[in-house]
């Protein structure tokens, strides 16, 4: 093999180990990720910051491993393809993962946890622990920028996400025919950003409940961007009164939504088309698009 490389690939030290990457043999693993992702947390501290937004009500006797070092093998697993948190069972012997955790990867006594142990933090967790968590992501967002932007797009959106079994606040949704959880996410538009992330069950949110999530999201981002322009942007299950205004209340805030097709619409649209032709391939899905303005004044939130 002409073309093999036998230079090794360096990695950060630690705790007095060298870390190289070779093709020798030795203590293997098919994950080399987890030593990706370690370099990445260092420079941008994002696990340390969720770990301190839960509240660790263990006895100190009894632990040994800390939230730290939990979140880290399980965001590190989900990562790398392990989504199952059984599947801790056979990677807390891992080499690679047991680097990635800063952990000896050959000492038996520095394994890392195993399933029984995210059980019961997955049930420790409560409410106000996920509210600390998301706004730990608004604040990793808000440090992800050197400066205040002069702008940026909050793109809103819920995805379903499939629950199995009898699962708390698990709804049957008849838009993706399954029962499902359906969190709202938010991203930054630009840049393709995440920014957080709220769980809630999977029925259709009303105004009021995206409103009150906006409210709180917007809230923090004010308090480091005092004059950073921010555009809400959704589809038309957003086009509601609370969250129009919403961004009506902020002087920096403006919203752009979708709204679904109703009789006055329709007229409007094609009241300006005046191309008889162009108005039969829209008509027929024929691939003709057509863009224009108009003005609405709605006598009610209802339009």
């Amino acid at each position: 093999m002409s073309n093999s490389i036998p230079t090794q690939l360096r990695f950060p030290p630690f705790a007095g180990f060298t870390i190289r990457a070779d093709f020798e043999g030795g203590a293997l693993s098919s994950d080399f990720g987890p030593l990706l992702l370690r370099g990445v947390d260092q420079q941008i501290g994002l696990v340390h910051r969720l770990a301190q937004a839960i509240d660790d009500r263990r006895h100190a006797s009894y632990i040994d491993h800390s939230l730290d070092d939990l979140l880290t093998q399980r965001i590190f697993q989900i990562a790398c393809g392990y989504a199952d948190a059984n599947d801790a069972n056979a990677l807390r012997r891992d080499p690679m993962f047991k680097l990635g955790a800063e952990r000896k990867p050959l000492e038996a006594e520095q394994d890392l946890a195993s399933a029984p142990t995210f059980s019961r933090l997955e049930n420790a967790v409560n409410t106000r622990d996920l509210y600390r968590l998301a706004e730990a992501f608004v604040e990793q967002f808000v440090a992800s920028y050197g400066k205040p932007p002069e702008m940026i797009v909050l793109d809103m959106d819920h995805s379903e996400d499939r629950t199995h079994g009898q699962q708390e606040l698990a709804f049957y949704n008849h838009h993706y025919q399954s029962h499902c959880y359906l969190p709202l996410f938010l991203f930054e538009g630009l840049s393709g950003k995440f920014i957080t992330a709220a769980l809630r069950p999977g029925k259709r949110p009303k105004g009021a409940e995206n409103a009150m999530i906006l409210k709180r999201v917007l809230k923090r981002l004010r308090q480091h961007w005092h004059e950073t322009r921010i555009l809400l942007r959704g589809d038309a299950h957003f086009a509601n009164v609370e969250l129009m205004q919403l961004a009506l209340d902020d002087p920096y805030t403006d919203f752009l939504f979708g709204l679904t097709g109703n009789s006055r619409l329709k007229k409007l649209f094609w009241l300006n088309i005046p191309d008889t032709s162009r108005r039969d391939k829209l008509f027929n899905n024929r691939g003709a698009n057509h863009e224009s303005e108009t003005q609405l004044q709605a006598v009610s939130a209802r339009i």
